[in-house]
């Protein structure tokens, strides 16, 4: 079912950037205490990108909003509405997003960031659906972006060996059925304990000093055992709850994208939910978690490998920093 009286907002398009710069886990065990076993039989990790010193979040979801555009058949002029999802902006301001507007020559539009992490992509899909819903906006470029490589303490092997970069985009507009498209999206957050997950050093609290940099503070940090147990909860709760609110049951999904965090995490998630794990698609092992970038990444190559098709139900979760935790549920058209 469709949200009641307000129009379908479908998924026209997508996109999608890697860097060109592979890094194996054998290549990390050559600077790091770890190696590729260590690796990938915690957390299913072979590889990842990092961004070259030229390349930013920007620049890298520019490529990704362009191959989205151009998936979804839409001049640059078509679109009036652009949404960045990301942890790791080209500086505090402007926004990504501004810079975005300004790489793919699109017009004078509204354009801003979001900051949820790796729930990122899913919050911007829910305010840029919604934002179309109300009919002042036509066409909207929503992507994720991270160069996580950029915030990355790489003398700490629990956590410099997770992440990458990439960015993944999509493209919005109004359907025409009543029963396509995004179907529900849903998101929450908990503020109690941010230092589960967080980048302590940069920020109004703890700015930029001689004492912040000697002690490490603008590199992320993260308690990954109470993470993992968190995101197991919350993520199938979250998909439990987008189910049930548009009236559908596990079983009748035909593909999930679940964030690329952790295989551990995404195997406790299909066993929760008793589904089996080849709807799961997933390309951890590739990319590591990119964050806000990971779901649109692994979006796009669902959709170009066919592994996503016209009237598949599909599923998006994700949990990240903040806490926070999203969810979308597509009708695919």
């Amino acid at each position: 079912m469709s949200l009641p009286n307000l129009p379908s907002v479908i998924i026209r398009g997508t996109g999608a950037y890697t860097p060109e710069n592979v890094v194996h886990n054998n290549d990390m065990a050559k600077t790091v205490d770890t190696s590729d076993e260590w690796i990938f039989t915690r957390t299913g990790i072979r590889e990842r990108r990092f961004a070259a010193a030229d390349e930013t979040s920007s620049t890298m979801a520019s490529i990704a909003g362009r191959r989205a555009m151009e998936a979804a058949g839409v001049h640059p002029e078509e679109i009036d509405l652009v949404i960045v999802a990301t942890i790791t902006p080209d500086m505090p301001f402007p926004s990504t997003a501004c810079l975005v507007q300004h790489a793919l020559g699109l017009k004078p539009i509204t354009a801003f960031d979001i900051e949820a992490a790796c729930s990122g992509f899913l919050y911007a899909l829910r305010i840029g659906a919604n934002m179309l819903r109300t009919g002042d906006f036509k066409k909207a470029l929503i992507i994720g972006t991270e160069k996580m490589s950029s915030i990355l303490d790489f003398s700490d092997r629990s956590t410099c060996v997770l992440f990458g970069d990439g960015a993944g985009a999509v493209v919005l507009s109004c359907g025409e059925g009543s029963d396509e498209g995004i179907l529900g999206t849903l998101s929450g957050s908990d503020g109690s304990n941010p230092a589960l997950l967080c980048q302590p050093g940069g920020g109004s609290r703890q700015p930029a000093t001689a004492t912040s940099i000697h002690a490490r503070a603008h590199f992320l940090k993260m308690n990954g055992k109470e993470i993992f147990k968190v995101a197991v909860r919350v993520m199938e709760q979250a998909s439990r709850d987008i189910l049930k609110q548009r009236g559908f049951s596990p079983d009748q999904l035909d593909c999930i994208i679940p964030h690329q965090a952790n295989m551990r995490i995404i195997e406790s998630i299909a066993s929760r939910l008793k589904v089996p794990m080849d709807k799961f698609y997933n390309n951890l092992s590739t990319y590591g978690n990119t964050s806000a970038a990971s779901i649109p990444i692994a979006l796009d190559e669902a959709v170009r490998s066919r592994r996503v098709n016209k009237g598949d139900l599909l599923l998006l979760v994700g949990f990240g920093a903040g806490l926070t935790w999203g969810a979308s549920l597509i009708k695919w058209s």
